[in-house]
């Protein structure tokens, strides 16, 4: 195997790396989001274990971040919770800052 090759290689190693990193990172976050929302909501327990799920799940149905900010939008409008978009924005930055932060230090 030449330097190139092995260069290569390493180079996709990393990169799958980051990629499942970014994919666990954003499932942590998209849980950690949907326990604060669902806290915000009046849930608690199962129930808010279970709406977490549903957060995670919405960010199944398109790339990006939108889905899952659309849903948390949606749900706090029908039960009149006051978070700006913001808000909302801001936490969403900071759990996915959380979620890095603890899966690198499970590692």
């Amino acid at each position: 195997m030449s330097t190139f090759d092995k260069r290569e290689d390493r180079f996709e190693n990393k990169f799958a790396h980051d990629e499942e990193l970014k994919f666990k990172a954003s499932a942590r976050r998209n849980k950690l989001l949907g326990l604060w929302a669902a806290e915000l909501l009046g849930k608690s327990g199962a129930d808010a274990e279970e709406y977490a799920k549903e957060v995670v799940r919405a960010d199944f149905e398109e790339p990006g971040d939108e889905d899952v900010f659309r849903k948390i939008r949606s749900d706090f409008d029908a039960h009149n919770v006051a978070q700006s978009d913001h808000q909302i924005r801001r936490t969403m930055d900071e759990l996915m800052q959380k979620a890095i932060t603890q899966i690198q230090n499970e590692g």
